[in-house]
C-alpha cells in the first residue's frame, strides 16, 4: 500500500479507501461484510469511509464490528452527515442540531471516540453556511473530529467553506466527489479551486458502478449477480448506465489496453483516477474479498502518457465533463 497527504494536513491515508454504500447492511450478508473489511486489512488498507446514512445508519453499525479490536491510531474513518437519518424535520440537512445529533449517533454506532473526518455529504441550501461551519468547528474542538470535508459540493462552494474555515482555525481538507474514466465534471471547476485552497479529492465509483469492469456487454442482459441486477444494491441507478450501448461498446475497446499494461479493467479504472495528482484515494467498494485484492493491485501504478491519451481518444465522446453537474445520474453515495 502506498499513501497520500489529505489536502495541506499532515495526514496520510491508504491510496485505496474502502467504502461500504450500498454493500453493508444492504447488498451483503455481515459475514461477508467482515470478510471484505479483513481482506482490505490484510491488504495495507488504513481508510475506511462511511455515511451515517448508508442502509439506514446499519452501515455505520456493521464498520464498527468488523473494525473492533484493531488499533484505532493505526486507522482513519471517514462518514458524513446531511442526508436523512429519521422521519423528523431536524433529521436531515447540516443544520447546527442535525449536525451536532449526527456525529454523536455516528460516534456510538462506528464504536469509536472521534472519526478522523467528517463530511458535509452535500450543500445545504436551507442552512446560513456560517451555522454548519461553526457546527463543525465546535466539532472538532470537542475532539470528535480531527478533519473536515465536503461531498459533491461546488467549486464557489467549497471556496466559501474554506473562508470560514480559515476564519474558524480548523482544517477543511478534502472534497468527495464522483470521479471516474466516464464522469470528469470535477476537472473543470472543483480540481482547480482545490488545488488553490489545499484540499484534495476522496474519490467515490472510480469504476462508475462497475461500469468499467467490461462485465456489462453491448445488446446483452447485465449479468446474473450484478449490481444492475440487484434492487438492494441500486439497479435502478445502473438502469440507463447499462442500456448505453455506445458507452458500452467503447468501454470494451478498453480490454486490450488494460491487458497490455498488465492490468484488470477494473486496476485500470483504479489507477486512471490516481494518476490525477489532486487525488489522495479512490474509495472502493465490494461483495467479495477478491475484489478488494484485484483493486488494490492499482496502488502505486503508472499510467503511461500514450496510454492516457488512448484512454481519451476511446472514451471523450461520451465522457461527462459539464461543469455545471455536481452529482451523478447514477445515484448518490
Amino acid at each position: 500500500m502506498e499513501f497520500r497527504h489529505l489536502g495541506r494536513s499532515g495526514l496520510l491515508i491508504s491510496e485505496i479507501s474502502y467504502g461500504n454504500w450500498i454493500t453493508h447492511g444492504s447488498q451483503v450478508e455481515e459475514d461477508a461484510a467482515l470478510a471484505c473489511v479483513r481482506a482490505a486489512l490484510d491488504e495495507g488498507i488504513t481508510t475506511f469511509d462511511t455515511a451515517d446514512t448508508y442502509a439506514g445508519t446499519r452501515a455505520e453499525a456493521v464498520l464498527g464490528r468488523a473494525l473492533k479490536g484493531e488499533r484505532r491510531e493505526g486507522l482513519e474513518i471517514f462518514t458524513k452527515v446531511y442526508w436523512p437519518t429519521g422521519d423528523g424535520p431536524n433529521d436531515r440537512g447540516l443544520s447546527r442540531k442535525h449536525v451536532m445529533e449526527s456525529i454523536n449517533g455516528s460516534l456510538r454506532r462506528l464504536g469509536t471516540d472521534y472519526v478522523d473526518l467528517y463530511q458535509a455529504h452535500r450543500y445545504d441550501y436551507a442552512t446560513p453556511l456560517e451555522e454548519t461551519m461553526v457546527a463543525f468547528a465546535d466539532i472538532v474542538r470537542q475532539g470528535k473530529a480531527l478533519y473536515i470535508g465536503v461531498s459533491e459540493w461546488r467549486a464557489e462552494e467549497i471556496r466559501a467553506a474554506a473562508e470560514l474555515a480559515r476564519e474558524l482555525r480548523i482544517q477543511l481538507v478534502s472534497s468527495q466527489p464522483q470521479y471516474n474514466m466516464l464522469w470528469r465534471v470535477i476537472e473543470a471547476e472543483v480540481i482547480p479551486a482545490c488545488e488553490e485552497l489545499g484540499l484534495s479529492q476522496i474519490v467515490w465509483s472510480p469504476i462508475r458502478q462497475g461500469l468499467l469492469t467490461g462485465k456489462y456487454l453491448p445488446g446483452q442482459a447485465p449479468p446474473a449477480g450484478s449490481r444492475a441486477t440487484d434492487e438492494k444494491s441500486g439497479a435502478h441507478f445502473m438502469k440507463n448506465l447499462v442500456s448505453d450501448d455506445d458507452t458500452l461498446s467503447r468501454i470494451q475497446q478498453l480490454k486490450p489496453l488494460a491487458e497490455a499494461a498488465g492490468l484488470t479493467m477494473a486496476q485500470l479504472a483504479v489507477a486512471w483516477t490516481l494518476q490525477n495528482p489532486n487525488v489522495a484515494s479512490a474509495i472502493v467498494g465490494a461483495s467479495r474479498p477478491e475484489q478488494v485484492r484485484d483493486n488494490v493491485k492499482a496502488v502505486g501504478v503508472k499510467l503511461e502518457a500514450e496510454l492516457m491519451k488512448r484512454i481519451d481518444e476511446i472514451l471523450d465522446p461520451v465522457v461527462e465533463r459539464d461543469p455545471a453537474k455536481t452529482v451523478s445520474p447514477a445515484g448518490r453515495p
